[in-house]
């Protein structure tokens, strides 16, 4: 039996492939951003931000209870204080990838050395 949709958290991933030496500042704006959606917004479970070692790339990673949620918070940073787009264009990103998914399996590592795998459908 699969699980309703509505049970299954949401993921988005934006990419940013940008100048290397403009990938600290990026990673600074993000965190920042962030922590304003993650504070500002309920549903919110976690975050990411990740650096290619050839400094060309920054991967920001969020998870959400729901999609709502998610897309919800997201409309914010489109039009906050400092708005998305105006972060694109302040760090130069070459391009920018949008992904949104549901998380169908997770597998994690409890406080107790164990693992645990979750399977969603």
């Amino acid at each position: 039996m699969q699980t309703p949709e509505q049970n299954r958290s949401f993921t988005q991933l934006i990419e940013f492939e940008i100048e290397p030496h403009q990938q600290p500042a990026l990673i600074s704006a993000l965190s920042v951003q962030t922590e304003r959606l993650a504070q500002g917004f309920s549903g919110f479970l976690s975050a990411s931000i990740l650096a290619s070692d050839d400094g060309r790339r920054v991967l920001n990673y969020l998870q959400w209870q729901t999609r709502e949620a998610g897309e919800a918070a997201f409309q914010s940073f489109e039009s906050g204080e400092q708005d998305f787009w105006q972060l694109i264009r302040a760090h130069r990103a070459k391009t920018v990838t949008f992904g949104s998914f549901q998380v169908m399996s997770s597998i994690e590592r409890s406080h107790d050395n164990a693992l645990h795998c979750n399977l969603v459908n």
